[in-house]
């Protein structure tokens, strides 16, 4: 009676078998990786970042990129379909703005800045869009139960050194690289001010409590993000600049 064959032959798999195998697996696996990253191109950091994608792995590290590259900055936007103007450098020295960029009023997003019109560097402008369409409007809408049409700011570009002095660092707002927050307006007509709803018991005032979470929510777009909590001269508004830095890196109080 003939016994049955056995496969392998010895009762184990040869190397070759082990080699062959394993590459099949590790293909399945990229090409199983390819397709999920294809699907989530906020994960991929080789896919070219959209502002209208969900905030994924790599976005950060996305961001960082624009900070130096205007028009690598450009056009993501308009890949992303954000209407701006952007206009000739200006300013010699220390304030010099190689990049001036201003975002179309678009309430629909928040994004109707008062005063209108104001110049920032392209990475501010991603930043802003990024930060009302993931952080600020979600969470207007989960605390104030209105969405937000407009912000009031306190300027973009200063020629001056941080905190004011005649010596130490430039200021990120002296080329333009920084904007201050200081309100933000609802859909169903209140303001709700860093200056006088930031101190307010965030358990009993659902204003305090959206300016915390749009505060931490920025800390994940921004290189820095100053608050409130940082110090005195930021009691009456949210500071937002795009410091370079590595990624992974930001300021935030």
């Amino acid at each position: 009676m003939r016994k049955p064959a056995h496969w392998p032959p010895t009762g184990r798999f040869s190397p070759y078998d082990r080699w062959a195998l394993a590459l099949l697996l590790i293909g399945a696996v990229v090409v199983g990786a390819r397709s999920w990253l294809a699907a989530h191109p906020q994960h991929d950091p080789w896919a070219p970042l959209d502002l209208n994608d969900p905030v994924g792995w790599a976005t950060d590290r996305k961001l960082v990129a624009l900070r130096d590259r205007p028009q690598e900055c450009r056009a993501v936007l308009e890949r992303s379909g954000i209407d701006f103007t952007a206009f000739e450098p200006a300013g010699e020295g220390a304030c010099r703005r190689e990049d001036r960029t201003v975002l179309a009023p678009e309430p629909n997003r928040g994004l109707s800045l008062r005063p209108g019109a104001p110049q920032a560097t392209c990475a501010v402008a991603a930043g802003l869009v990024l930060w009302m369409d993931k952080v600020v409007q979600p969470a207007a809408q989960e605390h104030l139960g209105s969405r937000i049409v407009a912000l009031d700011h306190l300027g973009t570009n200063n020629c001056r050194r941080i905190g004011g002095g005649d010596s130490g660092r430039w200021s990120e707002h002296a080329t333009g690289n920084a904007i201050d927050i200081a309100a933000f307006r609802t859909e169903d007509g209140r303001t709700i001010s860093v200056l006088r709803d930031w101190e307010n018991d965030p358990d009993d005032s659902a204003a305090a409590t959206f300016l915390r979470t749009a505060r931490d929510g920025a800390c994940d777009i921004f290189g820095t993000t100053l608050s409130p909590d940082y110090n005195p001269a930021h009691a009456d508004h949210f500071h937002l600049d795009q410091a370079g830095g590595r990624v992974g890196w930001s300021v935030c109080r």
